[in-house]
């Protein structure tokens, strides 16, 4: 007879437990860059909806930035290093890819001998990771997960470029996922879109290159249906949504993703996430950083039903269904 293996078997639910971000102390305002390139205040509000971001200094690392998100969610879920045993950190914009920001975050913050992977899907980071940790908690693969996005775009953005340049910004969010008697985290719905994979891009493996008309068309007609359909997944109907969370890419665009969920059933009072505004673009960090910041101020409160979704270079996006912790 053939040797049977052994498959573990994990809890049936995850939930988050904690979340936390971190953002650089270095504000840049619009008129700031007004002084470098064309533009102006109005015209940056206008486009994007961006009022001031974050810089970090040229020694402030993206694994910096990780670690202090990363220590900041286990302090608000009451855990010590040693409650975790992976880590995982989505990002794009690692200076290379050898070695990976994960094993350093982990050991930076004490979790040893992790399990530790980086994760690119871009901007849609946080939401893929975010499904891959629920998933491994429930296989048995991992007990608890800090996952972890993190990015310093200003290392990858030309700046004189205005285009870019006003858009993106440096900054970290995290959140620990772990097990739980009822679900907190839905399933995930992701895809991507690789026929596009020309509307971003690194340009000459330097600078981030969009093409931004393709990308607002894109996202304002097919980020919507996915979101719905982490609804569909979580078992919810959209007005049982009180916050929506995309991924703070431009706020022309959030307002027009929020429209369409209104249009399907979305209640006229949900929250709806503008980070962005005093953020700026961090790409995979955005989602788990508005979600702090929101919880934080007040706007977004223990309990309510949280709906995610991340888009962009790939073009990947994923989205799912949470309970704020």
């Amino acid at each position: 007879m053939s040797p049977v293996l052994r498959q573990k078997q994990g809890p049936a639910a995850t939930r988050i437990l904690g979340v936390g971000s971190y953002q650089p102390e270095r504000v840049v305002t619009n008129d700031d860059l007004s002084q470098i390139m064309d533009t102006s205040d109005q015209w940056i509000r206008d486009r994007v909806g961006i009022i001031e971001r974050r810089f970090a200094d040229k020694d402030e690392l993206l694994v910096d930035m990780a670690v202090k998100a990363g220590n900041a969610a286990l302090a608000d879920a009451g855990l010590q290093p040693a409650d975790v045993d992976t880590v995982i950190v989505p990002n794009c914009t690692m200076p290379s890819p050898i070695p990976n920001a994960a094993g350093q975050v982990a050991d930076r913050i004490g979790v040893k001998a992790a399990g530790a992977f980086d994760l690119n899907a871009a901007c849609a980071g946080f939401c893929y990771g975010l499904g891959v940790a629920s998933d491994l908690i429930r296989a048995g693969s991992a007990g608890r997960v800090l996952v972890i996005g993190a990015e310093k775009l200003t290392d990858v953005v030309d700046p004189v470029d205005r285009a870019n340049a006003i858009i993106f910004a440096d900054g970290a969010g995290a959140a620990v996922v772990g097990p739980s008697d009822e679900p907190g985290i839905g399933p995930v719905s992701w895809g991507s879109a690789g026929d596009l994979v020309d509307t971003i891009y690194m340009r000459d493996h330097r600078y981030i290159y969009q093409e931004g008309q393709s990308v607002f068309r894109w996202a304002t007609t097919q980020i919507a249906p996915i979101a719905l359909r982490a609804v569909e997944l979580a078992g919810l109907q959209p007005s049982d949504v009180d916050v929506l969370i995309p991924h703070q890419a431009n706020l022309r665009i959030v307002d027009a993703i929020a429209k369409r969920l209104r249009a399907k059933g979305a209640r006229e009072d949900l929250i709806v996430a503008d980070d962005i505004k005093f953020s700026g673009n961090t790409s995979s960090a955005s989602i788990p950083m508005a979600l702090d910041h929101m919880r934080k101020a007040g706007t977004v409160k223990s309990g309510d039903v949280v709906l995610m979704v991340g888009f962009g270079a790939g073009l990947s996006y994923a989205g799912q269904v949470v309970i704020c912790p």
